[in-house]
């Protein structure tokens, strides 16, 4: 009955959250929305977003996966519906609310090739001893990518993850505030003999970084 009504007018829930305030899951047109009161946090532009990104990227050499900052999981969608991929996922949120979220709205409980865990993305990748061929950073609180994520002590780390041939896609701030971070993580991981390819406003509004070995 829901998804027939939301063909009429968007039908909206509304649950708190102590990391990201609000969160507001609407069904329009019978597919579910997960966003916040500035952001959307999954499934509409931000799919599209990390959509652009993965075009960019060659998957059939990519047998493992390290999401960083999970949402609704609508880029675990993307890679299992639009790209068919079908290899294993790690996906690291700090929410628990996200993470139910997740599970029990857009059914990521079914999907057994993927690990959901409840953590702060820096103390994982402070302890992570895994390497990963890809790895997505999407770590949004709102509107706002958090500071740490933009310093090179959490990059160091994510370069460590990283498989000898794997990649990087980062979605970046929207924030011009950030832009001499960005700046500095770009200088730094091409020190690092790295191909580094920067899209501005995808979509009109991300940054999309990917980075892959030369």
């Amino acid at each position: 009955m829901k998804k027939l009504l939301s063909h009429i007018y968007p039908v909206t829930r509304k649950i708190k959250s102590n990391f990201s305030g609000t969160l507001e899951i609407t069904t329009k047109n019978g597919k579910k929305h997960l966003n916040t009161k500035n952001a959307n946090y999954s499934y509409g532009a931000l799919q599209q977003i990390l959509k652009f990104g993965l075009e960019k990227i060659d998957l059939k050499k990519v047998n493992s996966v390290l999401l960083l900052g999970l949402g609704g999981g609508s880029v675990i969608e993307t890679l299992r519906d639009d790209f068919k991929y079908q290899q294993h996922i790690t996906a690291v949120d700090i929410d628990p609310v996200i993470i139910d979220i997740a599970k029990t709205e857009f059914q990521l409980n079914k999907d057994l090739n993927l690990d959901m865990i409840c953590d702060d993305a820096l103390n994982f990748m402070n302890n992570n001893t895994q390497k990963f061929d890809l790895i997505i950073i999407d770590l949004f609180i709102d509107i706002i990518v958090p500071q740490i994520f933009l310093e090179l002590p959490f990059w160091e780390n994510v370069i460590k993850a990283k498989s000898s041939s794997g990649i990087i896609l980062f979605n970046a701030s929207l924030q011009k505030s950030k832009s001499d971070s960005l700046k500095k993580i770009i200088e730094f991981l091409k020190s690092k003999v790295y191909k580094v390819d920067v899209y501005n406003k995808v979509n009109e509004v991300n940054t999309i970084i990917i980075t892959q070995s030369i």
